[in-house]
């Protein structure tokens, strides 16, 4: 299993813009549509201009089909109007 916290520093008072721009766009559902996907769930973090994303994946060929997705191409786009910077961590774990 494939997981990913990535952190979005969003521009300053756009994080709630972007949250609804991106849900909007269907990226959240087609994302957890997708064949190997266990969880992709966004939260606010501790700043008004952070939003978090827990993702996580089957395995590797789930996650390398996911990032060439059309909705993942609508979250490019959507990211360079609302977005500063990401940050994404990556673990590879196994169920316990």
């Amino acid at each position: 299993m494939y997981i990913l916290l990535v952190r979005y520093k969003c521009k300053p008072g756009c994080r709630d813009s972007f949250y609804r721009a991106v849900t909007d766009a269907g990226v959240d559902a087609g994302s957890r549509a997708e064949q190997g996907n266990i969880r992709y769930e966004y939260s606010f973090g501790t700043s008004d201009d952070e939003l978090m994303l827990t993702e996580l994946w089957r395995d590797e060929q789930a996650l390398e089909l996911h990032k060439t997705s059309a909705h993942m191409a609508k979250l490019g786009a959507i990211k360079s109007e609302y977005v500063e910077s990401t940050e994404i961590v990556r673990y590879k774990a196994e169920q316990i």
